[in-house]
């Protein structure tokens, strides 16, 4: 192949990257954010621990390159025997640790802001028939300063996600509101999560809201996450995370951020749709009570 020929196909391999969209790169080299402060945080610690560890790699190589340059092998030279460099040694050695100390310092100053969720906006949901917004439950989750949170139980089954909104997800109530597949929520509002699963182990991601907790049988874990208002009408779409069975790949999962007066509309809406279905399900119990062949 011609040299030039190489030379403007390297060149349009290089420049190629520029005609995407810039959205096609956001977070292509860390965890998605920007959809709830948790996630932020996450991105952020991210970020700090990959330029340190960019900044090792530099200077190892560098180094490397450098000696293998100044120090190569040259016609009629006698290589030098060196036998330590005590100085050195205990310079790198400390170096090192300097930096795994940095690392777990700066770890454990972003770990809070990670774990514990903040109290919902001034302006988050209300709820009206509840005189202020949904408590979740404690002691053994990480709730807001203030104790309220809207509580939202995840509950993974081969091959979909429940989610349920109720306080206590082990005494809910049977007439709770709940959905399918897309949770919906309200902006500006702490949403807390009990998770776990009814059959196989599965996880829960929605990467621009958090990071990953496993969804095991038996066993409840906690996460949480609050959208910015500005995000109303964001849908965020997440995966199970966790090789649950043959049709793991189709157990998709969606967030949707409405304002607090759509997701109150929006519960209304759901819990009048749940009265009718039951109202529908005791007819037809009658009737086949009344009539258990089914004959005419």
């Amino acid at each position: 192949m011609p040299r030039a020929l190489r030379r403007s196909g390297l060149i349009l391999c290089l420049l190629a990257p520029l005609a995407l969209p810039a959205a096609a790169f956001g977070d292509a080299l860390s965890p998605e954010s920007g959809g709830s402060p948790n996630a932020d945080k996450i991105d952020t610690l991210y970020w700090i621990i990959f330029v340190l560890g960019l900044i090792v790699f530099v200077g190892v190589m560098g180094t490397l390159l450098y000696s293998i340059i100044k120090f190569r092998a040259r016609k009629g030279a006698v290589a030098a025997q060196i036998r330590g460099n005590t100085r050195l040694e205990v310079g790198w050695t400390v170096g090192a640790a300097l930096i795994l100390v940095i690392l777990a310092v700066v770890t454990f100053i972003f770990l809070p802001d990670i774990e514990n969720p903040p109290n919902s906006d001034a302006n988050g949901f209300q709820a009206s028939n509840g005189g202020g917004i949904l408590y979740a439950t404690g002691p053994e989750k990480r709730l807001p300063p203030n104790g309220k949170a809207l509580n939202v139980c995840v509950n993974g089954q081969q091959y979909i996600w429940r989610f349920t909104y109720a306080r206590d997800c082990h005494n809910a109530p049977l007439n709770s509101v709940f959905s399918y597949e897309e949770m919906v929520v309200p902006v500006g509002t702490t949403v807390t999560l009990d998770i776990n699963a009814q059959d196989v182990a599965h996880s829960w991601w929605i990467p621009r809201l958090g990071g990953k907790f496993d969804a095991v049988p038996g066993y409840t874990n906690h996460t949480w996450f609050k959208i910015p208002a500005n995000l109303a009408g964001t849908v965020f779409d997440g995966q199970c995370a966790e090789l649950c069975g043959r049709n793991h790949a189709n157990m998709r999962a969606q967030v949707h951020a409405l304002r607090p007066d759509e997701f109150e509309a929006w519960l209304a809406a759901k819990r009048k749709q749940i009265k009718e279905a039951d109202a529908a399900a005791a007819v037809s119990r009658k009737r086949l009570e009344a009539n258990p062949t089914g004959n005419p």
